[in-house]
């Protein structure tokens, strides 16, 4: 009795959805309704089988066993019999009805993309996902950020995997939760899938073609997958993270893109009659180089020819003139691999990866290359995109100065100059000033996105001179137009207490105070 009752244990515990749904080999539940009703149907067929599994070998087995000629067991004979043959043709037709049915419905739910809230145009392309929000004037490239020395490990060796080893990118898809998000899947080389298994969501993505999906996300949470078609040589470093967000957090994530636009667009007019030294260049194309060239052209530059030329001594890199090379990084070369990183990469890095290309591994032109001759060597192109970009830039200026100053006024409702503030007040005020008009270019670390936006952890500024420091934040920077006046957007009182949040937190901690009064003297 208690075998049996043990055995018929097992056997729930087997049958039960969640033990199935813990099981590493198994189909994932997902996150959506959609991924749901996926996995739900996935085990209603995977009980039919195995049902169907059961009682063939079973009955087969037991004929083996029982009815074997050993035991002296005589076979019937008969020819047919039309009873039979109904019945083990009616039998399999109820049975893929009975998965038909679910199936249809699932399937014709997948492909409804209808009434959708937001609209994602996916395009993949060697080795990268780029997203264009329509109607939000909002895109970007995504690309592995995985450290190159955890997977490049030719000599037997290599750095410690991190958790999301392969699977981790420098900027995610971002969704809003409770929203239905259609997916307009294309590509502009070879072929790709986007694939999320959270989502149920795999589609192929073809040059020249158009193919759609769609989500909707109960929870917020970070959501990751990759690239499911063999595309080339980087297949494996192609993943796709994906960010859902509340509405409210969202809105928030979206006002920031459009800061980072206008703040990047500034930036590139200000880098068009800047002179970058060499240094700064070489530091700057070396980390360009290994973030979009060194898959294929190697660290080394030796490339992997002959799809991918060497650049260490090459004629591109050394002979050539500077206006060619600055051609084909900037526009491709057609009938090769080499793609165009006009509108992947600024003038300034461009400049600074030409730069470097030049000048490493032994090739020692001397040739500094700036934005300025990216822009020459472009041409006409680059000139009417600039002044579109200075056009955008204006219009995206106006609404963030407005959405911020719509935001920032709820920290403090009415301004007291001759009042004097605590410190946990100052701190406190300050991190929602800081969080709602400068966390989208210095970062929440206060660790920023150098060289454009430099950080304020341990900086001379927020470690330096007061008065420096609270007249940046008054009328911006005169050598970094990137940064922007706040004097016209925050109160004298917001801008002590973002002023005293950046000169003590992450470790700074001056100590210093800012009070309204001496935000007034400054700007004087």
């Amino acid at each position: 009795m208690k075998r049996r009752n043990l055995g018929l244990l097992l056997l729930g515990g087997l049958l039960s959805s969640s033990v199935w749904a813990d099981m590493p080999l198994n189909l994932t539940k997902g996150v959506t309704e959609v991924s749901r009703d996926v996995y739900d149907l996935h085990m209603l067929v995977l009980y039919i089988c195995t049902a169907i599994g059961v009682v063939v070998f079973g009955a087969m087995f037991w004929s083996m066993v029982f009815h074997r000629k050993s035991k002296g067991f005589k076979p019937s004979t008969f020819h047919e019999s039309t009873k039979v043959e109904i019945l083990w043709t009616a039998i399999p037709v109820v049975i893929l009805i009975g998965m038909a049915v679910p199936a249809t419905y699932t399937l014709i739910d997948m492909e409804n993309n209808d009434d959708a809230d937001l609209t994602v145009q996916i395009t993949g392309s060697q080795w990268k996902w780029h997203y264009k929000y329509f109607d939000q004037d909002v895109e970007f490239y995504s690309v592995l950020s995985t450290p190159r020395d955890q997977y490049e490990n030719q000599d037997g060796t290599s750095a410690e995997k991190g958790e999301n080893y392969l699977l981790e990118v420098d900027r995610p898809l971002v969704i809003p939760t409770n929203k239905k998000v259609r997916f307009v899947i294309t590509s502009d080389d070879v072929i790709h899938a986007w694939w999320v298994p959270a989502f149920a969501v795999k589609q192929d993505a073809n040059p020249g073609f158009i193919n759609e999906a769609w989500t909707k996300v109960d929870k917020p949470g970070t959501y990751r997958g990759q690239c499911a078609e063999l595309c080339g040589k980087d297949h494996g470093f192609m993943p796709i993270v994906v960010e859902v967000k509340s509405e409210a957090d969202y809105a928030i994530w979206l006002d920031e893109q459009k800061q980072m636009k206008a703040n990047a667009a500034a930036a590139e007019a200000a880098s068009l009659n800047a002179s970058v030294s060499m240094d700064e260049l070489m530091q700057l194309g070396e980390t360009t180089y290994t973030a979009y060239c060194a898959a294929c052209h190697q660290v080394s530059g030796q490339g992997l020819p002959p799809a991918f030329p060497a650049l260490k001594g090459s004629a591109v890199a050394t002979t050539g003139s500077a206006s060619e090379h600055i051609n084909i990084v900037y526009n491709g070369k057609a009938g090769t691999g080499m793609q165009g990183y006009g509108k992947q990469l600024s003038l300034k890095e461009i400049a600074a990866v030409v730069t470097y290309e030049r000048n490493a591994w032994g090739n020692n032109t001397g040739d500094a290359v700036q934005a300025a001759d990216v822009q020459a060597a472009a041409g006409g192109a680059i000139e009417s995109m600039t002044d579109t970009v200075k056009q955008a830039a204006a219009e995206v200026k106006e609404e963030v100065t407005q959405a911020i100053t719509q935001e920032v006024a709820k920290v403090i409702p009415a301004e007291d100059l001759s009042k004097v503030y605590s410190q946990d007040e100052l701190m406190t005020m300050g991190e929602k000033v800081y969080m709602s008009a400068c966390v989208a270019c210095h970062q929440a670390s206060g660790e920023g996105m150098a060289p454009v936006f430099p950080a304020l952890k341990d900086s001379p500024i927020a470690k330096g001179d007061i008065g420096v420091h609270i007249d940046m934040v008054l009328n911006g920077s005169k050598k970094n137009p990137a940064m922007a006046a706040f004097g016209g957007q925050l109160t004298k009182t917001q801008i002590a207490a973002v002023v005293t949040y950046e000169r003590n937190a992450w470790g700074n901690n001056t100590g210093d105070l800012v009070q309204p009064a001496d935000v007034a003297a400054s700007a004087k």
